[in-house]
Parts: structure tokens; C-alpha cells; sequence
């Protein structure tokens, strides 16, 4: 009797990426339906119901201190996924989306801060424009059928992917508040016995998931933020199989809990999460707002900053012979591709609400760069992407 194939690591990507692109779509509608449900005549109701507290904490802070370290598990299983067993499981694969995303923030971070340089209160919004938002790109992108290259599809995956990895450690290393040295130290044993449990071969999942709830407790207390304890509970979940059970790689804990939150993650977290930060009130917002170096610093960052960090990357990458140009593709569609990469929604007002945080007027002018900045960069890549040739062997 043959026996039955194991699936592929990348055909686990190929799902993610066509979720996420599906995902991306209602994400663009919740975000819209936010700026609408501001500039209504519920906009005080919206405000009103975000800033309600539900226990401890406001329904907000819920939202972007508890949905969104759901978000952040996600994300940590799909990075600890694709590295090990993945797309990004040898050097040669990460080569390219690794230089790509790390020129896809510096450059961002050099214009924000070479437009904000005369106003110190702004500088500490430097990391905003250097997110891309993955679900947002690939939900463009997805629009356009067979008009980008499958492989740039999977570069531009991957490179969100890696430039998630660098968001949560700017995050933890530079958005970390007073420190609780016993919050921490909780942390740490909490952390400590997670390990313990991956190591002693435990694949059942709840004794993680509850230690998991134990670990948010002590982050959000510690001063750090409480997102954080969701990458920490991701790298602690195993990704090997139980003895003797199918070839299926959704058998391993990190896959069958990936497998439940797949769904979750794009379709229900992320559309909350930017109904509740999208939202911001245009009324009294004039020409000065829109040209306010915080503003300018966020949109161009996103819009010039990603795409000549990216594009830049990899054409010294690719010229100098280092790796191949992904299959198929032409430098138009590459160009059109670094374009995507400055649609930085989700993960940069994640940023901004912690970079301004308790100053609500910053934090409208940074949502007014990401959404402008986000919107001409889909626009121009999507644009540049349905006019270019059709994907074939690159001519130099």
C-alpha cells in the first residue's frame, strides 16, 4: 500500500498567500468603513464606544493589546514556520526578501527622519513608515490575477514575513515603556516553562495556549508591550509531529494551531483592529495638516522610502550576481512590486499609536500619512503592475 505523500511547506505558503490576499480585500473595507463611521453623524458613538472600558482595560486597549497579540502568535508561527521548515528554510531563500526588507526600512526611516529632524517630538515615529502590510499588499496584488509573476508573489510574502520579524523586535527594543522588574522576571519563568514543555516532547496544546494567557499577564505588566508575549508563545510551540501520526504537516501543534487561526487572523482580527485605528475625523484638518513634516514623513516614507529601499536591494542584488531574479520576472514588475511594499496599514499604525501614544492630534497626523501614503502606494503599484508587459524570462 503506498503511502500517502507529505504535503509541502510550500504548499502551506501557496494557502497562506491566497488568504491573506482574501483577507486583504476586507481588510480595505473595514478600514473604509472606519473613515466613513468618523466623518458621520455616529462618529461620536464610534469614539465613545473604543474609549468604553470592559473590565481593566478600554474596549481600544483590548483590541490592540489583546486581539492583536493574537495576531502577533500568528505571526510569530509563521515565521518560526517558514524559516525552519518553509520558503526561508535555507540561506539562499532568505537572501533576497531578507536584503529587500531590511533596505525596505532603512531608507523609510532615514526620509522620516530627515523630514522631521527640526521637530524632536516627531522623531520618535521613525519606525512608522518601515512596516508593510502583508495582507493589505497581497489583497492588490490579488486583483490583478496572472498580471505579477507567481514568484514575486512568494518574494513579496516572504519579505513581509521578515519584515514583521523586524517590527516586533523594533517594537519590543524601542516602544517599551517603564520597566516592572517582577512582571518581567514572571515573564521570564512563564517563558522558561513554556521552553521546558517544547523540550519534554508535549505536543497537546493547551498546556501552552494557558501558559500562554499567564505570559500576556506578566507582559502587559512589565512595561513592555503585551503583543510581544504572542511571538515569545509562537517560538515556543513545537513544529515536529507526534510519533506514528499522518504525514500531514497540520499533525504538528505549530500547524494545527496556525490552521485555526488562518481564518481568524485575516478575517476577524484585522478587520477590528483597523475599524478601531482607522477611523480619523477629517472635520478641521487643512492643507497645514497634510504638509506637517510628521504627516509628509509617514507618507513619503511609505511611498519613496519602501519602494527605492526594496527595488534598490534587489537590483545590486541581482546585478551583482548574488542571487537570480525571481522567475518570470521583469524589472517593471519588480519596480511595481517595491511600490506595493510601501502599503504599510496595519503594522504602522500599530507603531504610530505606540509611538505617540496619550497624544491623540499626533496620532491623527500619522494615520493621515498611512492612509494616503498606503493608498498612492496600491494605487501606483497596482497601476504599474496592470500596464506593465505580461510576466516572461527578464531581457536586460
Amino acid at each position: 500500500m503506498a503511502s500517502r505523500p507529505r504535503l509541502r511547506p510550500f504548499s502551506m505558503f501557496r494557502a497562506f498567500l491566497d488568504n491573506s490576499a482574501s483577507g486583504g480585500v476586507v481588510l480595505m473595507l473595514a478600514a473604509a468603513a472606519a473613515l466613513a463611521v468618523a466623518n458621520s453623524p455616529w462618529a461620536e458613538g464610534y469614539f465613545a464606544l473604543l474609549a468604553a472600558h470592559a473590565g481593566p482595560l478600554s474596549v481600544s486597549h483590548w483590541i490592540n493589546d489583546a486581539l492583536m497579540a493574537v495576531f502577533f502568535l500568528f505571526v510569530g508561527l509563521e515565521i518560526k514556520r517558514e524559516m525552519l521548515d518553509g520558503q526561508l528554510a535555507t540561506w539562499s531563500r532568505r537572501i533576497l526578501p531578507g536584503v529587500a526588507a531590511l533596505g525596505g526600512m532603512l531608507v523609510p526611516a532615514l526620509i522620516y527622519v530627515a523630514l522631521n529632524w527640526r521637530h524632536p517630538e516627531n522623531l520618535n515615529g521613525w519606525a512608522i513608515p518601515t512596516a508593510t502590510d502583508i495582507a493589505f499588499a497581497l489583497g492588490v496584488i490579488s486583483l490583478l490575477g496572472d498580471r505579477a509573476p507567481a514568484a514575486l508573489k512568494v518574494f513579496l510574502t516572504a519579505l513581509a514575513i521578515i519584515d514583521d520579524l523586524g517590527a516586533v523586535i523594533i517594537i519590543a527594543l524601542f516602544y517599551t515603556a517603564d520597566l516592572s522588574l517582577a512582571a518581567l522576571g514572571g515573564a521570564a519563568a512563564t517563558l522558561l516553562a513554556l521552553t521546558a514543555l517544547n523540550r519534554a516532547g508535549v505536543l497537546r496544546l493547551w498546556p501552552y495556549l494557558l501558559l500562554g494567557v499567564a505570559l500576556w499577564l506578566f507582559v502587559l505588566k512589565s512595561g513592555v508591550h503585551a503583543t510581544v508575549a504572542g511571538v515569545l508563545l509562537a517560538l515556543a510551540i513545537p513544529l515536529r509531529r507526534a510519533p506514528g501520526l499522518s504525514h500531514d504537516l497540520v499533525a504538528s501543534p505549530l500547524h494545527r494551531l496556525e490552521h485555526a487561526l488562518k481564518d481568524v487572523t485575516p478575517f476577524i482580527i484585522l478587520p477590528v483592529f483597523g475599524f478601531a485605528n482607522a477611523g480619523v475625523s477629517l472635520a478641521g484638518v487643512t492643507v497645514a495638516n497634510l504638509v506637517d513634516p510628521l504627516t509628509l514623513g509617514v507618507a513619503f516614507g511609505l511611498l519613496a522610502g519602501k519602494t527605492i529601499g526594496v527595488f534598490a536591494a534587489v537590483f545590486l542584488l541581482v546585478r551583482g550576481g548574488f542571487v537570480d531574479m525571481p522567475a518570470n520576472s521583469r524589472w517593471i514588475h519588480v519596480f511595481g512590486v517595491a511600490l506595493l511594499c510601501g502599503v504599510g496599514f496595519t503594522m504602522s499604525l500599530f507603531i504610530g499609536l505606540l509611538a505617540f501614544a496619550g497624544n491623540p492630534a499626533l496620532q491623527n497626523e500619522v494615520k493621515l500619512g498611512i492612509i494616503g501614503g498606503s493608498l498612492l502606494a496600491a494605487l501606483a503599484g497596482g497601476l504599474t503592475l496592470r500596464l506593465a508587459p505580461p510576466p516572461g524570462p527578464q531581457r536586460d
